[in-house]
């Protein structure tokens, strides 16, 4: 893949409009977390390029830096031959002297090459310096991006949890609106105020009948009071005839109803 085509990718992605996407996508969360994946694997990518464009410019480097060091060397061998030249001519040795003028010379091309050679890769380097130095800002860019894509999702993924989790207590709330809870609050209470009732209206019974049993038993006692009263008197016989004679008988009316109302004051 071409360096141009890995950036153009990551162009898109940068121009992305995450808010539409979210809104196609059915889990916000997945999409995001593929977003980021696709990015992450972009970097990787960048890198991978930057690293390889990095790796031809120190080669670039490195055969200039031969060069450089090879024009260095045969320039001492040139120097050196023409030495050895300079003192065989001061001794006569005219043959020997040319010789290693001849070696000077060859020496001297072979530098002249070297020092084309260094000088046809300056402007390849700095080139290649200025590439590898924009792939290196763009790969920076790239990983600050990710971070803020990152940091982005975070935020979103918690916004969607957040209004999910409002989403779930607002319908809870309504179902609860619907069913209408204080009706059977109301429901319950009016049963328990019917059981109260029918618990009063049976103590008030069983009072009542309490009440209608001790005054049978009151009306009794009195009729056997009577009843025996009357058993005495009879059993009296004379004794008490002659006074009841000697009375008339509204006398002893008058005397019963005076003791009847002593009885109820």
């Amino acid at each position: 893949m071409s360096k141009q085509s890995i950036f153009a990718r990551v162009s898109t992605l940068a121009r992305a409009n995450i808010n539409a996407m979210l809104d196609k996508a059915e889990d916000p969360q997945k999409m995001l977390d593929q977003m980021v994946r696709d990015y992450t694997n972009s970097i990787s990518e960048a890198e991978t390029a930057v690293a390889q464009t990095i790796g031809n410019l120190r080669m670039v480097q490195d055969d200039y830096q031969e060069d450089i060091e090879t024009a260095q060397s045969w320039g001492q061998k040139a120097l050196a031959a023409s030495q050895r030249a300079d003192s065989f001519r001061s001794e006569g040795d005219t043959a020997s002297a040319d010789k290693f003028d001849n070696l000077a010379k060859v020496a001297l091309e072979r530098q002249m090459q070297a020092e084309s050679s260094a000088k046809s890769a300056q402007p390849t380097i700095q080139s290649q310096q200025e590439i590898v130095d924009k792939l290196k800002t763009g790969l920076e860019q790239m990983k600050k991006k990710r971070s803020e894509l990152v940091s982005k999702r975070d935020e979103l993924v918690a916004r969607a949890k957040s209004a999910q989790a409002q989403a779930t207590v607002h319908d809870a709330i309504k179902s609860i609106d619907i069913l209408d809870p204080s009706s059977e609050v109301n429901r319950f209470e009016e049963k328990v105020r019917r059981e109260e009732a029918r618990v009063r209206g049976m103590n008030e019974l069983s009072a009542s009948s309490l009440d209608s049993q001790f005054e049978a038993l009151e009306d009794l006692g009195e009729k056997t009071e009577v009843e025996a009263r009357l058993a005495a008197l009879k059993a009296g016989g004379a004794s008490s005839r002659p006074a009841i004679e000697d009375a008339s008988e509204e006398e002893l009316f008058e005397s019963l109803e005076t003791e009847k109302d002593q009885a109820k004051s």
